[in-house]
């Protein structure tokens, strides 16, 4: 599978940051801010109520959207960090199948 890098964000996707301190780590797109900064969040060093405020441009959108974190988010207005952890674990277990 391809990865393609789409300029919209949306809530629930997936992303890889590219720059910064926490480079290589993949994380949840919890809000959009505008057309240029995103909040993501990986429920475990970053919670739910404590995300990082991203550039778009530091960031690489991978084709995944978490569809538990968007019904809660839409539902709720929130979403827990065991949603957060459960999808990014399960993207970890998708790159390493496709990898194999």
């Amino acid at each position: 599978m391809k990865v393609k890098h789409l300029k919209e964000a949306q809530l629930g996707q997936l992303v890889k940051v590219l720059k910064g301190r926490d480079a290589g780590d993949v994380y949840v797109i919890i809000g959009i801010v505008d057309d240029k900064f995103v909040m993501i969040a990986d429920g475990d060093r970053r919670k739910f109520d404590q995300p990082k405020r991203k550039n778009i441009q530091h960031l690489e959108f991978q084709p995944m959207i978490s569809g538990e974190v968007v019904q809660s988010l839409q539902e709720c207005g929130f979403v827990t960090n065991g949603k957060l952890r459960f999808a990014v674990n399960a993207y970890a277990e998708f790159a390493n199948s496709n990898a194999e």
